[in-house]
């Protein structure tokens, strides 16, 4: 009996220590605070409005930091010049920026 209960903690200890699974160091974890979902709905209501004020502004916001493209991706993909692209990510970026603080 005490093998079997012995076995049972060994159990339940391995299983709240990850039971073998491969660690993570904290780099390769991805920190969300407990405001991450009000955080993210600020965010889309922000660039809700960003569209409504200047859409190709909201555009290639969404295309570099949710389609991960570059400046120059962007560029060619919605026929902007690259100078263009940098100017509205350095405009769209700062619009956001003043609403989310506000």
């Amino acid at each position: 009996m005490r093998f079997i209960l012995v076995d049972h903690v060994r159990a339940r200890h391995a299983a709240k220590r990850g039971s073998g699974d491969a660690t993570l160091t904290l780099a390769e974890t991805a920190v969300v605070s407990a405001n991450h979902a009000l955080d993210v709905l600020q965010l889309d209501e922000a660039l809700k409005r960003l569209a409504m004020v200047d859409e190709r502004k909201a555009k290639v916001i969404e295309m570099r930091y949710f389609g991960g493209l570059t400046q120059d991706e962007i560029a060619c993909a919605s026929a902007l010049s690259l100078a263009t692209v940098k100017r509205d990510l350095r405009m769209g970026e700062a619009w956001l920026r003043r609403y989310l603080e506000s």
